[in-house]
């Protein structure tokens, strides 16, 4: 793991950022925590290179971001993408790759990862990994119920069908979609699914 000790001096992103890493290559690897390093931002990393590994850092090391190349021959970025939106859907997927053309890369930017960095040239990473992290800082605010309920409504299920899946009253889905817009400050559902759409709650 990888503690550096001085913070960016913004003060819209966590003192201390965990990010986790599934990379196969080690000197990979270490050009990315070399390039947090330079940026000064403050990060715990952990590296994993399989479907298994993977998983038990989503539930144990809990990462504030992934950084993920697409091309891992056993377990790619659009299967860790599909596997984070069911253990962690609010933490976003940014993928770090030397192919960055390849009919991978335009399916994981479909399915919803954030952003796409080049191995060779990282210098917008401190900056992809703070953009992430605030769009999602008003999600802090929801629970994971709310948050349900929020995909739900962007996937287009009616308010009946949300609290019959949920098994909840209607009443109870529509104060906490009313929750949910309050708390994002959104005023209507069209935004909500904007919103829902960029955060890759939902995919198109």
């Amino acid at each position: 793991m990888d503690r550096p000790a001085s913070p960016l001096a913004s003060t819209s992103i966590p003192e201390r950022i965990r990010v986790l890493l599934l990379e196969d290559n080690e000197d990979d690897a270490e050009l990315i925590r070399h390039e947090l390093r330079r940026s000064g931002m403050a990060t715990i990393t952990d590296r994993v290179d399989s479907e298994a590994a993977f998983a038990a850092a989503l539930r144990e090391f809990e990462p504030d971001v992934v950084l993920s190349d697409h091309s891992l021959a056993q377990f790619d970025a659009q299967s860790a993408l599909a596997m984070l939106r069911k253990v962690r859907p609010t933490t976003p997927l940014i993928i770090v790759t030397g192919h960055p053309n390849s009919d991978a890369t335009v399916a994981c930017l479909r399915a919803g990862a954030e952003d796409l960095l080049i191995k060779g040239n990282l210098g917008r990473l401190a900056g992809a990994i703070t953009a992430a992290l605030d769009l999602r800082r008003p999600l802090e605010g929801l629970t994971p119920r709310q948050i349900e309920v929020l995909r739900l409504v962007s996937e287009g299920h009616r308010t009946r069908d949300i609290a019959s899946r949920l098994k909840l009253s209607v009443k109870t889905v529509e104060s906490h979609r009313g929750e949910v817009m309050k708390r994002l400050e959104i005023h209507d559902v069209v935004n909500l699914v904007r919103y829902a759409l960029r955060v890759g709650l939902v995919t198109l």
